[in-house]
């Protein structure tokens, strides 16, 4: 061994320890051989050697060693026989894994050593101090006090269960002395695990300062008489012999007999085959899986090792140290999976670990839907309730009449939890749902008989409400906050959740959907049932309070079982992906803020859309006469065959090309491309579309939309739709009313405040444009929103060198074109048709932008590069987005993959910003006591409906919470503004 070197050196006997009082009593399926501490003590060797080797982590090993106790008969017996007297006998289950424990050593390719009569910690300090000798480096793994004499600025420990480093700053800062004096401190305090006498009446803190004081233990001893408290001069000098006996005790042995020389302990590589039938043998399958994964091995062709199991006095061991340190292991919470993969979850030693181990483990467990059961009296109710609130989590769902929270009624609720104590259903995550809103059919032809041998409403929410609101118990649910407003309407406000839909988001948005079919299947390997299986579909689809009871349980249960499991899986990625933040900041804490927004709604003038309907119905009928003359014939104008066989057949225009159905493309693109090319009836159908959508979509369908007790139109939110983070609304969509338009500006007169309010409307100014002036850092665009002076006629003086000052309106156009364009990462083409311009003009137009902001081509090079390498691209607070096709061989593919990659950071931390302003806003609005209430978001607006005498005091506070909502995570370098305005309707105050 020589300088430069890096010994490792395992205290086995502790890493058992660890993990017998980590693990649940574990035993072999097809013998019951007790193997829990085998499982993890596996685990972690696993762990620490697959991150000894990774070169990243800046410590690599060239030399290990494991080190156990040969038996606790030693030296120090025969120095004081009761050293370790009080211990007692190891526990029968553990009896044989001494034995096991040593061939997993050896089937790693790791020195197992031991000595008779020595303890491990002996022959720990022997090798430490030989390799300190020539210049090594020793990283002792542990965190036994009895080892922190050895550290010094060559020797370090690591505690692996709180991945912890302890060198000379961390001995000192948790004993008050340095490493050189930890055999004098103990000396004087003793150790009543090991029954080392010490001092009676000094504790660590008062050694310390002795120690301090008199610099060491026999300097002390000699003058003690000058020690000015009584009791504690006493003490000392009538313990004097017992303090330099306990030294002896303490003191490791530095020339403990070694059978393997310091150079025989080279780290070789793992033999693979050999490793796997150790693990094969005791039936360790995830670990199993990921050492084959990493040693490029089949497992399945590997067959399991001879492996001897010994009993009793055979079995040599080290008696169980009752004391040992356990603050780093965890009480299993089982979840419906098998005694091994919970030994292996709880050897991961990281979140990263957790989260892989947990993937495995429920991926392999079996759900089994004939244990689930349905709650028919109070008795089991309340037996369920005492156990939600021992175990202080439960997944819950409540069971709707309809996909609307604020019509549907509720027919039943459901619920998991983990039970760590007993199982009557024979599963350790056990489900329950609980009917009593369900009809029979039975009683009349409306079907509104009460079913039977279910409990009463008031019964349910007397003993369930209470739980609920209960913040010291965790809910857990899928699409929370449909739970959240149905129950809101029923007097009930959840307390404390989580929304395993809103971690998938925040984990994978952009690589799939985050349906509970869908994460059930991608993380559990499980494909639950469907509603249309239960309830049926079409005609014959009944709602699921008609569903026969037995079925419900069934289906509502499983879905609480999946939610709960799926938690597991997501919440320990959350942490190892660094992902934490994003989930409780900007995703958990909106499902209430919305849900309460989508409660209040907003009001709706039916006269207006009814008149607008008439005049667009007019206009519509005007533009098809127009349409039929141009065209030289009546068709069916919204027939994509037959408007095709007139552009592309009858009239020959250019640039058309079929679908997969051998029809002609008539999609918006087509005929905007066609309408630049000036080309008048493609000009035309486009007018008509776009009229006909809004009358459809807005004024013949709003009124539909008015609730009838409230008689407000309630939108419903999709929090995790879109990849960038951005909201979207549903049933209606309020977020896709044109305001470019006049017609589109005309609807949203018909959004009126209700009477003695003002609607206020809070609209971000350029946001996107301030993102990227912070994100890519534009020296030009930065002092121009600092001035406040106009973006757009900044960036065409910057360009075509025209004085801001009397700018013509179209240079300041074209301007805001390439702003806003460059955002979404558009092309000449496409520049070309927005401004009805050459393709060559607008290729020059982007030219001269990227020359005069290089610092805009720098951000899309750079991110585009990130996206390539890491599959994703971030916002400033930290969200993801992901997207897997960036590096498509198709070209078209990546091309779109890039552009949505440049633009999702900007857009995307435009969205968080708006969140954190959602979620401040409320309190904030409470805190001045204002009665303002938030209604709707609509990308980069919010609306409020407040009180005519309260207009003036609210607006300021809106304002400012809107224009501070990214502090103090973000320090903008561009400053942010909103303008809000007080009117009667929706586009008066816009």
């Amino acid at each position: 061994m020589k300088k430069g070197d890096h010994l490792f050196l395992v205290d086995g006997s502790g890493f058992i320890f660890r993990a017998f009082h980590a693990l649940p009593p574990l035993t072999r399926k097809s013998d019951g051989l007790p193997i829990g501490a085998v499982s993890g003590f596996c685990n972690m060797l696993w762990k620490l050697l697959t991150d000894a080797r990774d070169t990243s982590v800046g410590v690599t090993p060239t030399h290990f060693a494991v080190i156990f106790d040969y038996s606790s008969k030693t030296f120090r017996k025969d120095l004081y026989d009761a050293y370790k007297a009080n211990r007692s006998e190891p526990p029968e289950d553990l009896i044989p894994q001494f034995g096991l424990i040593r061939q997993a050593t050896r089937a790693f390719n790791l020195p197992c050593i031991e000595t008779e009569g020595f303890e491990a910690d002996d022959i720990i300090a022997t090798y430490a101090r030989q390799a300190e000798a020539t210049g090594a480096d020793v990283t002792i793994i542990s965190s036994d006090k009895d080892l922190m004499q050895l550290v010094t600025p060559n020797v370090h420990m690591y505690d692996s269960m709180k991945d912890k480093q302890i060198g000379i700053p961390e001995v000192i800062e948790k004993w008050g002395v340095p490493p050189e004096k930890m055999i004098d401190l103990q000396a004087l305090v003793g150790d009543s695990v090991d029954n080392v006498p010490g001092i009676p009446g000094i504790g660590p803190k008062t050694a310390a300062q002795l120690l301090e004081e008199f610099g060491d233990l026999e300097t002390l001893l000699a003058r003690a008489g000058e020690i000015k408290q009584v009791k504690r001069r006493e003490s000392i000098i009538a313990n004097a012999d017992l303090a330099r006996l306990s030294r002896r005790l303490v003191e490791l042995r530095l020339d403990t007999p070694l059978d393997m020389p310091l150079d025989s302990l080279v780290l070789e590589t793992q033999d693979g085959p050999k490793l796997i039938a150790f693990l094969k043998a005791m039936e360790f399958g995830s670990l199993t899986r990921r050492v084959a994964d990493a040693c490029d091995c089949d497992a399945s062709v590997i067959e399991p090792a001879h492996v001897e199991v010994q009993w009793g006095a055979a079995a040599r061991g080290p008696d169980l140290d009752a004391g040992a340190d356990t603050s780093g292991a965890q009480a299993p919470v089982k979840a419906g999976i098998s005694k091994a993969a919970a030994a292996d979850i709880y050897g991961a030693a990281t979140p990263a670990d957790l989260a892989k181990a947990r993937a495995e483990a429920f991926t392999s467990a079996k759900i089994d839907r004939s244990c689930y059961v349905t709650i028919r009296d109070v008795e089991a109710l309340d037996d369920w309730m005492r156990a939600a609130r021992e175990t202080g989590v439960i997944a819950f769902e409540a069971e709707g009449t309809s996909i609307d929270p604020m019509q549907a009624e509720i027919a039943g609720f459901s619920l998991a939890l983990a039970d760590n104590t007993h199982t009557p259903s024979g599963r350790d995550i056990r489900a329950a749902y609980i009917p009593f809103g369900h009809r029979s059919g039975s009683d009349d032809l409306l079907g509104s008989g009460r079913a039977e041998h279910q409990l009463t409403s008031g019964e349910v929410f007397e003993r369930v409400k209470p739980l609920l609101e209960d913040a010291a118990v965790l809910k857990i649910g899928h699409n929370l906050k449909y739970a959240y407003l149905l129950l809101k309407r029923h007097g009930i406000e959840i307390a404390s959740y989580d929304d395993v839909m809103l971690m998938s988001y925040v984990l994978e948005a952009g690589k799939g959907p985050h349906s509970l079919d869908a994460l059930s299947d991608r993380w559990l390997g499980h494909m639950p049932a469907s509603f249309k299986e239960v309830a049926g579909s079409g005609k014959s689809g009944l709602s699921f309070d008609m569903v026969d009871i037995e079925r419900a349980s069934v289906y509502a249960a499983e879905k609480a079982d999946l939610t709960l499991r799926l938690s597991m899986v997501l919440k320990p990625r959350l942490a190892a992906d660094q992902l934490t933040r994003v989930y409780e900041r900007l995703e958990r804490p909106l499902v209430a803020t919305l849900a309460r927004m989508e409660e209040r709604g907003i009001t709706v003038d039916r006269q207006i859309l009814s008149r607008l309907s008439g005049e667009l119905a007019q206009k519509a009928a005007a533009i098809e006469d127009a349409i039929y003359e141009t065209a030289g014939e009546r068709f069916t104008i919204g027939s994509p065959k037959q408007l095709g066989d007139i552009l592309f057949g009858k009239m020959g225009l250019p640039g058309g090309a079929k679908t997969k159905t051998g029809q002609w493309s008539t999609s918006a693109q087509v005929l905007e491309d066609l309408a630049a090319m000036g080309h008048d009836l493609p000009r035309k159908i486009v007018d008509w579309r776009q009229l006909t959508k809004l009358k459809s979509t807005y004024t013949d369908a709003l009124p539909g939309y008015i609730h009838p007790q409230t008689k407000r139109v309630h939108t419903s939110y999709s929090l995790a739709s879109t990849t960038t983070g951005r909201l979207s609304s549903v049933e209606p969509n309020l977020q896709n009313i044109p305001i470019r338009t006049t017609e589109g500006r005309k609807i949203r007169t018909a959004f009126i405040s209700s009477v003695g309010h003002k609607l206020v409307s809070a609209d971000y100014s350029q946001i996107e444009l301030r993102v990227l002036a912070h994100v890519a850092d534009i020296p030009q665009l930065r002092q121009a929103f600092a001035d406040g002076i106009d973006i757009h006629a900044m960036t065409a003086s910057e360009m075509f060198g025209v004085p801001v000052e009397g700018m013509p309106s179209e240079i300041r156009r074209r301007a805001k074109a390439i702003n806003f364009g460059i955002i979404y990462g558009i092309s000449a083409f496409g520049l070309a048709n927005q401004l009805s311009i050459d393709r060559s003009e607008a290729g020059e137009y982007i030219k001269r932008y990227f020359e005069r902001f290089p610092g805009i081509r720098d951000y899309m090079d750079s991110t585009k590069a990130f996206a390539r390498d890491h599959g994703y691209v971030e916002t400033i607070f930290g969200r993801r987005a992901y997207y897997p096709e960036i590096r498509s061989s198709n070209p078209q593919v990546r091309a779109f993959n890039e552009r949505a990659a440049i633009n999702a950071p900007i857009q995307g931390s435009a969205a968080d910003i708006i969140r954190r302003a959602m979620i401040r806003m409320e309190p904030t609005l409470q805190a001045a006591k204002l009665a303002a209430r938030m209604l709707l978001q609509v990308h980069d607006e919010l609306i409020f409906e407040v009180e005519d005498g309260e207009i003036e005091a609210t607006l300021p506070v809106i304002v400012a919470t809107m224009e501070e909502a990214a502090m103090p995570a973000i320090a903008m370098r561009v400053p942010l503004k909103v303008d809000a305005r007080a009117a009667s309707n929706w586009d008066e105050a816009h």
